[in-house]
């Protein structure tokens, strides 16, 4: 029986400047064709210039009058985030969606960014908190909705608070996990602070599901030389509509969360099939690591101090 479609409806945009990170292929290039043909300008900050080029021409083959040019940003550097706010800032432009979606997912042996962390909680967490950091003048400027993908694997473990970067016992996906977590908590602190300061941003969650995209394939850029029987494994069961959702599907919460007028601030939307796996993209129940108000004011301290990222009340 072939899958009944899922989709949903994108306002238009007209007008509005939008940044995805990680919008180089799968599910961050479905999120910034949705936003382009919605009638938004779209920024793609890519690391690899040749995949963001390829990118590009796929969007504007199929919206010929796409507004979407690339940024360069690497975010398992610091200085590379530090880099991309300083261009962005100095074009003065509001900003006023960015999704940051973005993400690395369990490289077999443990691995660090430019700056030592470990891989994950550096790139998923740290450098998205970095980057929002040095967008605030821009995104307050646009009264922006601020989007942070997480993970079904947030649902459940912790914070690993006495070893925050695995580095006396390694386990890629409690490592996967805490960055996740780490990165709900500071999207859900982002709209307390905001409340409070009058930044005007809103920021929300989403996550998408289970589907096969790029996360889990072969990835010899973190020491994946070939795709995980996971990822065979969903591959399998989305291409016969069983349980998980589509590399379609997964893009759609995210642009939800992002783009629906009625989407609210501090809130979480996924997938609301069984177990939260795939289907319509609805909002959530929060997952209990990402209910503790104090977790995640001291999630916003300590990420402040470890990326040299002072983020003014005023």
């Amino acid at each position: 029986m072939p899958r009944r479609t899922i989709d949903i409806t994108v306002p238009d945009l007209t007008g509005k400047l939008a940044l995805v990170t990680g919008a180089s292929d799968g599910m961050g290039l479905g999120m910034a064709e949705r936003l382009a043909a919605a009638g938004a300008e779209v920024l793609l900050p890519v690391r690899n210039t040749r995949k963001g080029e390829d990118a590009v021409a796929r969007i504007r083959r199929d919206n010929p009058d796409a507004r979407v040019s690339l940024r360069s940003l690497d975010l398992s550097s610091l200085d590379s985030v530090a880099a991309l706010g300083e261009t962005l800032r100095g074009e003065g432009r509001p900003i006023h969606i960015l999704i940051n979606n973005a993400g690395v997912m369990t490289p077999p042996d443990r691995q660090t960014t430019a700056d030592g962390f470990e891989l994950q909680f550096g790139t998923n967490h740290l450098g998205h908190f970095a980057l929002v950091g040095h967008l605030l003048p821009l995104l307050r400027a646009g009264r922006a909705r601020v989007t942070s993908q997480i993970s079904v694997a947030a649902r459940r473990g912790a914070i690993n608070w006495d070893d925050l970067n695995w580095e006396r016992s390694y386990d890629g996906m409690r490592a996967y996990a805490q960055s996740k977590i780490a990165f709900g908590l500071f999207g859900l602190e982002l709209e307390r602070r905001s409340r409070i300061h009058g930044w005007g941003i809103t920021s929300n969650l989403s996550h998408p599901g289970v589907a096969p995209t790029s996360l889990l394939a072969a990835r010899p850029e973190v020491g994946r030389d070939r795709d995980t029987l996971g990822v065979r494994l969903i591959r399998f069961l989305s291409a016969r509509g069983i349980l998980v959702g589509t590399v379609e599907t997964a893009k759609l919460p995210a642009l939800m969360a992002a783009t629906d007028p009625a989407a609210e601030p501090a809130v979480l939307y996924g997938p609301s099939g069984p177990g939260n796996l795939g289907g319509r993209p609805a909002a959530q129940r929060l997952y209990p690591p990402l209910r503790s108000p104090q977790e995640a004011e001291r999630v916003w301290e300590v990420s402040e101090r470890l990326t040299r990222t002072g983020i003014p009340a005023v």
